[in-house]
């Protein structure tokens, strides 16, 4: 069994209030969690306006599928105009 853990940092800028905040962050969980088979949550930063930190993990039987689908969701978040990422790491265990 193989787990690939990231966490990705991000910095937003338009949100003003926690409450738009958390509408940004809402929105990409449930996104991620309906187009990608990962468990995912806000991890860091509940109090702050502008910054986010997202834990995501997958678990599979395959390193080099778990490593993809993780990859994937990367990708996908850059894609996003609502923020910027500013940190990822990313761990394989």
């Amino acid at each position: 069994m193989f787990i690939v853990a990231a966490e990705i940092c991000l910095m937003l800028y338009e949100s003003n209030t926690l409450k738009e905040k958390r509408q940004v962050i809402k929105s990409i969980i449930n996104r991620i969690k309906s187009r990608f088979n990962v468990s995912i949550a806000e991890v860091d930063f509940l109090d702050s306006w502008k910054r986010a930190q997202l834990g995501i993990a997958c678990v599979s039987n395959d390193k080099a599928h778990a490593n993809s689908v993780i990859t994937s969701v990367i990708n996908f978040l850059e894609k996003d105009f609502r923020f910027e990422i500013t940190d990822i790491q990313v761990r394989i265990e």
